[in-house]
């Protein structure tokens, strides 16, 4: 398989998680809101979260400056874990931090793929 054509399916494989959970927050925010609130997040957020889901995946799909997108995701999925899943003792939430650990991985794997310009 093209190199060109791995980077393309791995880019979409991983912009297809942030697209699907954008959009599933704009369409019922509800429980996501819920979420927020338990763990004290100002439900605030919930905006620039689907944009940043919505507008990041799209970019990482599409290749366009999939190296910002793919920064500031794994910013946001580095954020989430330390948030959202900070009881390591229970084996659920370590496993949830541990995947959005290594999401966040594959995404600076993304970003130290794509052209930087001026950068050598």
């Amino acid at each position: 398989m093209p190199i060109a054509v791995m980077g393309f399916a791995g880019r979409a494989f991983v912009a297809m998680l942030f697209i699907l959970a954008g959009a599933a927050k704009l369409l019922g925010p509800r429980p996501f809101l819920q979420h927020m609130r338990e763990f004290r997040v100002p439900r605030i957020l919930i905006a620039p979260v689907i944009g940043l889901e919505l507008g990041g995946g799209v970019s990482l799909l599409m290749g366009f400056q999939a190296g910002y997108a793919a920064l500031a995701l794994a910013g946001f999925c580095a954020l989430a874990a330390a948030v959202f899943h900070r009881d390591l003792s229970n084996k659920a939430e370590r496993t949830l931090f541990f995947k959005d650990i290594a999401i966040a991985g594959g995404l600076l794997t993304i970003a130290a793929a794509q052209p930087w310009p001026g950068v050598t």
